[in-house]
């Protein structure tokens, strides 16, 4: 387990970083980011998940899980995740209202109604 200052993350953030998408959920923040290999001629992602939690002075810190994705893994990973999303939705929460596990971006789509949705239901990263 690796302690990182939200702060931080940026300083952490090299020259070799293509593209970062953050997503905020609750307590917990996960970073998708392409980054260059150290020749620059080759490239990865990795997937960071970022939890906040408060030191006994008061202050905040985070703990932060990482995970490294090579392109030669990406169709596989993103293959098992979906199966494993699915495996979940069809066994415990098929009972559950559909908005409870539905992404938000799913449930903000009926307020744009007639648009073309940026991301589709296949669609994981």
């Amino acid at each position: 387990m690796y302690i990182l200052m939200y702060d931080d993350y940026s300083r952490e953030q090299s020259q070799d970083e293509i593209y970062s998408k953050p997503v905020k959920a609750g307590k917990r923040t996960y970073f998708f980011d392409v980054k260059a290999t150290k020749g620059g001629n080759d490239y990865f992602l990795t997937i960071t998940e970022s939890k906040r939690r408060i030191e006994q002075d008061g202050r905040f810190s985070y703990d932060k899980h990482k995970i490294f994705l090579y392109k030669e893994d990406f169709e596989k990973f993103v293959e098992g995740l979906q199966e494993t999303i699915d495996y979940v939705k069809e066994n415990y929460l098929k009972n559950l209202p559909q908005r409870e596990y539905t992404p938000s971006y799913r449930q903000e789509e009926s307020r744009f109604e007639g648009e073309t949705p940026a991301t589709t239901e296949n669609d994981v990263f």
